[in-house]
C-alpha cells in the first residue's frame, strides 16, 4: 500500500504548526497525492514534515510552505514521499493470488489457441512485495514461459519505495512468511560479507517494470490489463477522487477483466463499471 497516510506519533514542540499552516499543507497533500487528511492527522503532518524542515534548515512551517510554493521539484518529491505510508508484505490477502492462479492463469493455460498475452498492473506497489508475489504466482503456474508474453507493471508515487522495489533486496524478516521452497527458488541468500538481504531472482525481476506514477494524473498506459491490483491505495481518498481514479482504470480494462482492491475498500456508489465477485474482487462489466 502506498499513496495513503497513517498515524505516526510525534508531538509539536520544536516548530509551531499553526492552523493556517496545517490547512495549507493538507490542501497541498490533496493536490499532489489525492490523500484527504482529516484534522486527526495533525500529528502525522507535524512528524513527517518536521523532518523536512530540519533537512532544509528552516525554522517554521510557514517558511516550508513558501519553499514549496517556489516550485522546487526535488522538494515536492520529498514532500510527497514524506506524507505517504507504505505497508505491505508478500502474498498479503492470499486469496487474491489464489484467484489469479485459479481463475485467470490456469484457464488461460488450458485454452487451445488462446491468447498468450498477459498484462497485470500493481498500482501503489510500495516496496515491491505485491508485484513480486504476482510474478511468483505467474512463474509457479504457467509452463514454458517462453511461449507467453507476460508483463507486470508496478507503479508508485513514492520514489524512495520504488528504488527499494527495483533493487528487490529484502531482509530476512520481510521474507519470513514465504515457504522454504519459494525462498530457495526465488531469492538468493546474502553474499558473504554483504548486507543481510535476500535478492529477488532474475526470473522475477525480468517480468516486472517499475515506474513512478501519480494516480491523480491521466494514466499514460494503453492497456488492456487482464488484472489490476489497487489494494489499500484509496482508503484516504475522498469519494470524488475515488470515482475519477476507478473511471480511468476502467478505460484500461475489457469486460471480464479483474480488479483487486483492499479489505477496507469497496466500489459501492463509487463505480458502476465493475461487479462485485466477492472478497474485494471485482469484474469489469
Amino acid at each position: 500500500m502506498s499513496q495513503a497516510a497513517a498515524r505516526q506519533p510525534e508531538t509539536e514542540g520544536e516548530f509551531e504548526l499553526r492552523d493556517e499552516d496545517f490547512n495549507a499543507l493538507r490542501t497541498l497533500v490533496k493536490q499532489h497525492t489525492g490523500i484527504n487528511l482529516g484534522a486527526e492527522k495533525r500529528a502525522l503532518v507535524y512528524s513527517r514534515l518536521a523532518r523536512r524542515l530540519r533537512a532544509l534548515g528552516l525554522d517554521s512551517f510557514k517558511a516550508y510552505r513558501r519553499h514549496l510554493e517556489q516550485g522546487d521539484g526535488a522538494e515536492l518529491a520529498e514532500f510527497r514521499n514524506a506524507v505517504t505510508t507504505n505497508l505491505t508484505s508478500f502474498f498479503r490477502e492470499a486469496h487474491h493470488f489464489e484467484y489469479l492462479r485459479d481463475r485467470i492463469l490456469r484457464p488461460r493455460m488450458a485454452e487451445t489457441g488462446g491468447s498468450r498475452r498477459l498484462r497485470i498492473w500493481s498500482a501503489g506497489c510500495s516496496t515491491g512485495e505485491e508485484p513480486y508475489s504476482i510474478a511468483i504466482t505467474v512463474l509457479e503456474t504457467l509452463r514454458d514461459l517462453r511461449q507467453w508474453d507476460v508483463r507486470i507493471l508496478a507503479t508508485d508515487l513514492d520514489s524512495q519505495v520504488l528504488a527499494t522495489a527495483s533493487r528487490g533486496a529484502y531482509a530476512q524478516d520481510r521474507i519470513a512468511g514465504l515457504s522454504p521452497e519459494r525462498k530457495e527458488r526465488f531469492f538468493s541468500p546474502p553474499a558473504a560479507g554483504a548486507a543481510p538481504a535476500h535478492t529477488a531472482a532474475a526470473e522475477l525481476r525480468e517480468l516486472i517494470t517499475f515506474k513512478q506514477l501519480n494516480l491523480m494524473n491521466e494514466l499514460p498506459m494503453k492497456g488492456p490489463f487482464d488484472a489490476i491490483f489497487c489494494r489499500n491505495v484509496v482508503i484516504y481518498f475522498d469519494k470524488e477522487t475515488q470515482r475519477g481514479l476507478f473511471a480511468r482504470m476502467a478505460r484500461l480494462q475489457r469486460p471480464g477483466d479483474l480488479l483487486f482492491i483492499g479489505h477496507s475498500e469497496n466500489l459501492s456508489r463509487i463505480s458502476d463499471a465493475y461487479t462485485l465477485l466477492g472478497k474485494t474482487l471485482y469484474r469489469r462489466n
